[in-house]
């Protein structure tokens, strides 16, 4: 005989509270079970009975798979939550009390049922409630401290963010992951206050009254440092692009911020140093606006098995010698990182950023449009995994002393403005999907954090290179490279890189540089003409290019000719055509400077 899963999972529970009920569910029929539970349950109200019933289900009994509850259970509990309203005191405590068990936190209400109490060993959560279910207060309680308000879990939780307010928990409970007891755990919370204090001490340096937030996150020695603000840890906003800067003013009250890394403390196998308390004397004190550090003595630091960390949201690709330097300065490795070559990372992370769906990561033929100019056809030659063309995805950077801190962020900007750059040539377009004119590339990687992009000269069908050199994230320096025997395109390595840092974009770049060989086109179309008057000649041949031998050789592609068709380029949608609009408001601003 067979039992409705919601009737089982609630006799279930009964045996978990030593009612065996097993036995009768065998000798008696199901309308008779139904009957006797309609007897025990009849006085008590739904809610209850839901309770009840997630109860169960968060805390399943160890039974084989085929017995786990089926999927007309899950619909009756859709039905049941339905019933009540969305807004009901009991919605809003159950999904509190579901999520926190999910992450393994404790759960306890108060008897009037208005305050839901999220506990763990280290952290209390008190949420306030009204009897509507509107939320009142949300106040946070680490150990050995007084509650305080948090406005960032008020407005997630009115915002009904679950997700949002989820990950908060996760990561209060991750904060306090520290092997031993109590009191070492209280002293890796303490560890990482000094941390924070210490920071936000080196975030006011050089800081004046009218400084704005673009500003910090390029040139602050700590970027755009935001405090940790109740559940919300402390984090660092360290580059921002052009590009992103501009979608911010094109679209005011926007919400647009650039690369960013949150500082927290993680456990770990071995014992470090670290400091309990601010070791920062005076933060003017130092030599170049450096601040003087007090000595890690025993009385100021505590061997903890813990390290101070630097998160990043999305993994960062990053070259293998800037992980290096990252290991020098820290003096910590960074462990669990698999090289690969450095480009095919950057392709990665660029299309999870671009696209909606899934792309093939080694797809290496992308295409790019921009107004006013015939699309870009990027080959991106993504190297090998030797030397310094080899990277990794990192997730979070060790340490162990403040002092760092600057350094690494440093190295970080520097990785990030190079890796912005070989992005600006990776599209969710990898087919071209008319027979609209081309323009093609091939980018290169040269080394540490250099690279070459090689095209046809505009005039002639030689071919030509510009090597763009990252020095740092706020110095680039580029050569243009011609055959001798090619006119001059009129663009001085100069001019070149001040357009790269202008708008940190390789296509820009290049129309730009097509924009002015062409003026020399024309400007050799009038002495042609002038010549003609005089002396006749033969008119040259049209040559067209097969694009498919180019896609399958591009590095020869200067034996072919540059231009495809005449066919106009064609957007395809309103989302690419505002793409387009701030790339050419980017370069007409590059091209003014």
């Amino acid at each position: 005989m067979s039992v409705p899963p919601a009737c089982q999972l609630i006799l279930d529970l009964e045996n978990r509270r030593g009612v065996s009920c097993r036995g009768v569910v065998t000798a008696i029929s199901t309308n008779a079970l139904m009957e006797q539970l309609c007897l025990k349950y009849q006085q008590r109200p739904w809610t209850e009975t839901l309770r009840l019933v997630y109860f169960c289900m968060d805390n399943p009994l160890r039974r084989p798979v085929s017995h786990a509850p089926d999927s007309p259970l899950l619909s009756c509990m859709e039905k049941i939550e339905r019933t009540l309203h969305a807004k009901s005191m009991f919605s809003v405590m159950n999904a509190l009390e579901s999520l926190s068990r999910q992450k393994g936190l404790n759960v306890h209400v108060s008897p009037s049922g208005t305050a839901c109490y999220i506990t763990s060993m280290m952290f209390y959560l008190e949420v306030q409630l009204e009897k509507d279910g509107n939320l009142m207060d949300v106040k946070l309680a680490h150990f050995g401290e007084a509650p305080v308000v948090c406005d960032d879990l008020v407005q997630l939780l009115r915002m009904k963010n679950y997700d949002a307010f989820g990950r908060i928990l996760e990561d209060l409970s991750n904060m306090y992951q520290i092997p031993g007891n109590s009191e070492m755990k209280a002293k890796g919370y303490l560890a990482l206050q000094a941390l924070e204090k210490d920071l936000y001490s080196m975030s006011l340096l050089d800081r004046t009254q009218d400084v704005n937030r673009v500003t910090e996150i390029l040139h602050g020695k700590v970027g755009h440092l935001v405090p940790r603000t109740g559940g919300t840890p402390m984090n660092i906003e360290f580059y921002i692009s052009p590009y992103q800067i501009l979608e911010a003013e094109l679209n005011p009250g926007s919400q647009v911020c650039g690369t960013k890394t949150v500082v927290t403390i993680e456990g770990t196998d071995m014992l470090h140093k670290l400091p309990l308390s601010p070791l920062i004397v005076d933060p003017q004190s130092g030599e170049d606006s450096n601040p003087a550090f007090l000595q890690l003595t025993d009385e100021l630091s505590m061997d903890l098995p813990a390290l101070f960390v630097l998160k990043f949201h999305q993994p960062v690709p990053m070259s293998s010698s800037s992980i290096e330097d990252i290991h020098r300065l820290t003096g910590i490795q960074i462990s669990g990182l698999k090289l690969a070559p450095l480009y095919e990372l950057i392709v990665w992370s660029a299309l999870k950023d671009k696209c909606s769906e899934e792309l093939s990561t080694n797809e290496s033929c992308f295409f790019v449009s921009l107004p006013d100019c015939p699309k870009h056809c990027y080959f991106i030659n993504k190297g090998s995994e030797k030397s310094d063309l080899a990277g990794a995805l990192v997730s979070k950077i060790p340490f162990s002393h403040p002092k760092c801190v600057p350094g690494v962020i440093e190295i970080l900007r520097h990785q990030v403005a190079y890796n912005t750059l070989i992005s600006s040539c990776v599209s969710d377009k990898h087919i071209n999907e008319d027979d609209s004119e081309l323009l093609y590339f091939e980018v290169v990687p040269h080394r540490n954090t250099s690279f070459c992009v090689f095209f046809l000269h505009p005039v002639k069908e030689n071919l030509a290179c510009v090597m763009i050199d990252v020095i740092t994230s706020r110095e680039v320096h580029c050569h243009l490279q011609l055959n001798p025997q090619d006119p001059a395109l009129s663009c001085s390595d100069d001019f070149i890189a001040r357009a790269v840092k202008s708008c940190m974009s390789v296509p820009v770049v290049m129309r730009a540089i097509f924009r002015n060989a062409a003026k020399v086109k024309a400007d050799s179309k009038t002495q042609d003409m002038d010549v003609d008057t005089k002396q006749p000649h033969e008119p040259p041949s049209e040559q067209i290019t097969d694009s498919d031998s180019l896609k399958e050789s591009p590095s020869v592609a200067g034996q072919h000719d540059l231009v495809v068709t005449n066919k106009p380029s064609i957007t395809d949608s309103t989302e690419e055509n505002l793409s387009t609009a701030k790339l050419e408001t980017l370069g007409d601003n590059m091209e003014k400077s």
